[in-house]
């Protein structure tokens, strides 16, 4: 497994994956990553579900995103692994505590060699007129909502990681 700060400087968003399933071995540690994120008050309030890239509620998902249309990928990009994390409605951290959980999942990820990508588009359609259809259909726990979901799989295509402007980005005081 990599380095923490190699994994961080090494991690792009993925947008296309091989077929091949993660390994068990490779799922529980994604998922031990999700776990020991930190949370606000140390609620652990994350809920993560996870649903095969071929998943018919995924496919459902993807419809309603797209509005029937077609696309050329899906919004995980064929992903073989989506990981959608949940958070209690009404604790107001749970937002910034599944993204937490979610940077913990891209960067093991990013270790074990695999790729990875971040989800938010799919909240309008997880807040939408058919949110609660889908949460249920996701199992997430009662009181739960959609906070932010991960696409996890084998790379197919490599990119390079972002570049920055330090000079620009941060400010010392």
């Amino acid at each position: 497994m990599k380095d923490v700060l190699q994994a961080i400087k090494d991690r792009s968003s993925t947008r296309a994956y091989t077929p091949e399933k993660l390994t068990d071995g490779e799922l529980t540690t994604l998922l031990q990553a999700a776990l020991q994120a930190p949370t606000a008050a140390n609620r652990q309030e994350i809920h993560v579900t996870v649903a095969d890239g071929g998943s018919p509620v995924l496919a459902e998902i993807q419809r309603e995103l797209a509005g029937g249309k077609d696309t050329p990928h899906n919004f995980y990009y064929e992903a073989p692994t989506v990981l959608v994390l949940s958070g209690d409605s009404a604790f107001h951290w749970s937002a910034v505590d599944a993204g937490i959980a979610a940077e913990n999942i891209a960067l093991a990820a990013e270790g074990l060699g695999l790729g990875s990508l971040i989800i938010g588009c799919i909240r309008g359609v997880m807040t939408g007129e058919r949110g609660e259809e889908f949460s249920k259909a996701l199992r997430f726990p009662e009181g739960y909502v959609y906070q932010v979901a991960v696409a996890v799989g084998r790379k197919a295509a490599g990119k390079e990681p972002h570049t920055y402007d330090a000079a620009k980005n941060v400010t010392v005081l």
